[in-house]
């Protein structure tokens, strides 16, 4: 992994800059469409990385290797072309890690359950906080009417089984 200091990637770190949001388009280092882009030193070895940091954020969403120049020693300016690549690159890895983390939080499983046998659709949505964590079970029927709620601990497993288990008993809340 590389080794960056808090001032190579702080998009307010650079002296004398009065706006934080005023375009730069220095050899290294980009500021435009809500980024920043600064080529760094790689303290772990001799070559260079870029870090792509959104507004407003303290953290890098994108660290990765950058290319040398010509010389072999200095990097690569940063370009139009480059930049365009970084900021989709970043914003990419953003989407992704919103995907995953709503995958973590969102769980739904479609079961044939209770009396008549019908096709129920099951959700559990976790609420993460660190001082009341909490988790929402929620039945609905085809037409999209909720039957059943409960809510339940963070760490209920939500399976086929316990989703049935959940609806024969009349929606009790489960243990």
């Amino acid at each position: 992994m590389t080794s960056l200091s808090a001032a190579d990637h702080d998009p307010s770190s650079t002296p004398g800059e009065d706006d934080g949001d005023a375009p730069v388009q220095e050899a290294r280092r980009w500021r435009a469409n809500g980024w920043t882009a600064q080529v760094i030193k790689n303290e772990d070895d001799d070559g260079w990385a870029v870090s792509m940091t959104q507004h407003g954020q303290s953290e890098p969403a994108l660290v990765g290797p950058w290319t040398m120049g010509r010389d072999k020693k200095n990097p690569k300016p940063l370009d139009t072309s480059a930049f365009s690549t970084l900021v989709k690159t970043a914003s990419e890895v953003l989407r992704r890690h919103e995907q995953q983390l709503q995958a973590q939080l969102h769980r739904e499983i479609e079961v044939e359950a209770g009396p008549a046998g019908q096709r129920m659709r099951v959700t559990l949505d976790i609420t993460p906080d660190e001082d009341n964590p909490r988790a929402e079970l929620r039945a609905y029927d085809e037409a999209g009417d909720e039957q059943g709620h409960a809510r339940v601990s963070p760490g209920f497993r939500l399976t086929r089984a316990s989703a049935i288990a959940w609806i024969d008993s009349g929606y009790a809340r489960p243990r």
